[in-house]
């Protein structure tokens, strides 16, 4: 640093400390302001650094519309961008404090530690897309990446969130085990029995023998799958990463496949009523429909909500999805306007 710039930056730091002694922080930001925009435009860092220690309300204030981060990426201040990214005591970069564990009142807009869990990584996944991929290698005074600060800070959690998630897969095991059971036994024992001559079932031509084979089957293959995606959760590595996509995407597909099997699981168990009781009587449709469907809406009020925010989570816009939206409509309007 040159003699001039030295001298500039303890007479500035004397005024803060004039000032600071002197009036109160609401009278300090106004005035404080100018100088602070003119830094970052300037790309001065020294000063920033001064002026933020004393008045750290300045890294809030906004000129025209535009936040301190946007008017450094305009100005291409690049020192003044390193200083945003790396300017806490312990040498913390920005993704080192994305690696930090949030707040409890944050975490439980989840519910599940395994949704916490998947909130956690894609902050700092969003983080990192920011920074770039260079700063994830850096390393505060304590020597540690962010990603051994995030891992450290998320031990706890990340253990919750794999209790939470076998625990609501090997629920999910019995059930699709149970089905499977029932549907393969229907299988093999054909609804109004075989014709003793040529071992084909009597009903064979009737369309609601084919309704149930076919309805049987769908939900044998589906609980099946359901049943091994399942396991693949209860025998997973559960590391960090795993519950960004991983593991919610099994729980999801198994969760899918479930409601499917169970859905085809009543049409078989009705078709079969109808072969058994309801030839000639088309009227024992209308019962055995709205019994049918007592057990699926009870399925869909139960696990449809945890289904819909593994969903929303994993695939949806997530809580970044608002800003993409924008950014990405923005980008294709200036297309427009370019063409």
């Amino acid at each position: 640093m040159e003699k001039s710039t030295t001298y500039k930056i303890k007479l500035l730091r004397r005024i803060c400390e004039e000032v600071d002694r002197t009036y109160t922080s609401s009278d300090i930001e106004l005035p404080y302001r100018p100088p602070f925009f003119l830094a970052v435009e300037n790309n001065t860092v020294e000063a920033i650094d001064v002026l933020t220690a004393y008045f750290p309300q300045l890294y809030n204030s906004v000129k025209d519309g535009q936040n301190i981060y946007q008017l450094t990426v305009l100005n291409r201040s690049e020192k003044v961008f390193s200083y945003l990214l790396h300017r806490d005591g312990d040498g913390n970069y920005i993704l080192h404090l994305a690696g930090r564990l949030a707040p409890i009142h944050k975490l439980n807009a989840a519910s599940g530690a395994a949704l916490q869990m998947q909130q956690e990584l894609q902050w700092f996944e969003e983080v990192k897309k920011l920074v770039g991929i260079t700063k994830t290698r850096d390393l505060n005074k304590n020597k540690d990446t962010p990603m051994m600060v995030f891992r450290r800070e998320h031990k706890e959690l990340r253990k919750d969130g794999e209790e939470w998630m076998k625990k609501t897969a090997d629920s999910y095991t019995i059930t699709a085990a149970l089905i499977i059971t029932i549907v393969f036994a229907a299988a093999i024992t054909v609804p109004g029995g075989n014709n003793s001559d040529t071992g084909k079932p009597i009903y064979e031509t009737k369309a609601s023998l084919i309704i149930f084979a076919i309805s049987d089957a769908i939900s044998l293959f589906t609980s099946t799958t359901s049943l091994l995606l399942f396991l693949s959760i209860l025998t997973a590595r559960y590391a960090d990463e795993d519950f960004l996509y991983k593991l919610p995407k099994r729980l999801i597909y198994g969760l899918v496949m479930l409601f499917v099997s169970v859905t085809s699981m009543m049409i078989a168990f009705s078709a079969t009523l109808y072969i058994m009781f309801g030839q000639g009587k088309p009227w024992i449709l209308f019962p055995i429909a709205a019994l049918a469907c007592l057990p699926i809406a009870s399925f869909v009020t139960l696990q449809f909500p945890l289904l819909q925010e593994l969903i929303s989570s994993t695939y949806g816009h997530g809580m970044f999805g608002k800003e993409k939206d924008y950014r990405q409509s923005s980008a294709n309007g200036n297309k427009k306007k370019r063409t």
